[in-house]
């Protein structure tokens, strides 16, 4: 078995990432029946697939010879690797960008026993099938040209996740701004209510509730017609996952879904 570099380990991230871009990029848009960019960042990369195939590789090195232990290695170290990245995720922007709650044995959404099987497989296949043309492609690139091929790679991708971090943050801040906004309109809706019930006339009530309506209206039209960059860049995050979905905001984000995903 050969031994692997920083220099190996980071082609094979960038390789698989781009694989799992092409997988779930397929899978999405045909589910969709739309072309879907799927994934947090904007280019031809999914890191989870990439840390996920450095994951299972690492976690299977001494068992090779043993397609159970593979498989059940393979299954643990990606399903460990899922739930820290959705917990993570959610932890950060409020938002889950995968979402397992339907699927039967799944623990916080993050993981369920269906994908982490489909890991166990995925971990038989790539180091069975795919991995060994994979690592005999990577062993032919002269180390110079590996070194830059990883430079360029790592900087453009840490652009691309610097950008997509920013749109996850926009995202959040104009989920909670909206909700508070709807929480603001529900209590004063029940003020409303119990002046009415004891016979008062509340003008100024009526006057912030449509205020807070008519702010509420704006922010999502504005979603809509992705009026500035910061608009258009929550429309491309939420149109590049389309199974996203909030526990904090779920009113919201469901409402902004519908608002994106509408336009095709």
């Amino acid at each position: 078995m050969r031994e692997y570099d920083i220099l190996h380990w980071m082609l094979f991230f960038f390789i698989y990432s781009f694989i799992g871009w092409i997988w779930e990029s397929g899978y999405v848009s045909a589910k969709e029946r739309r072309p879907v960019n799927r994934g947090f960042m904007h280019g031809p990369f999914l890191p989870l697939y990439g840390s996920g195939a450095v994951v299972v590789l690492a976690c299977t090195m001494g068992v090779r010879e043993n397609i159970v232990l593979v498989f059940l290695m393979g299954m643990a170290g990606a399903t460990v690797l899922e739930y820290i990245t959705g917990a993570v995720m959610e932890r950060l922007f409020h938002v889950k960008y995968w979402d397992y709650s339907n699927q039967k044995l799944n623990l916080n959404g993050y993981i369920c026993l269906p994908a982490s099987l489909c890991w166990g497989c995925f971990s038989v296949l790539m180091v069975e099938v795919f991995h060994p043309p994979v690592e005999e492609v990577v062993f032919m690139i002269p180390r110079t040209a590996a070194a830059v091929i990883v430079c360029v790679l790592t900087a453009g991708s840490a652009a691309d996740f610097a950008a997509a971090f920013r749109e996850a943050l926009d995202m959040k801040e104009l989920l909670g701004r909206v909700e508070k906004s709807k929480a603001q309109l529900r209590r004063l809706q029940d003020k409303l209510h119990e002046a009415a019930e004891a016979g008062l006339y509340a003008e100024k009530w009526k006057k912030d509730l449509a205020e807070i309506k008519e702010n509420i209206r704006c922010e999502l039209q504005a979603i809509s017609q992705r009026s500035d960059r910061r608009h258009l860049r929550i429309a491309r995050i939420i149109r590049r996952n389309p199974t996203a979905v909030s526990g904090k905001f779920k009113e919201t984000m469901d409402e902004l879904k519908k608002i994106i995903n509408g336009r095709k």
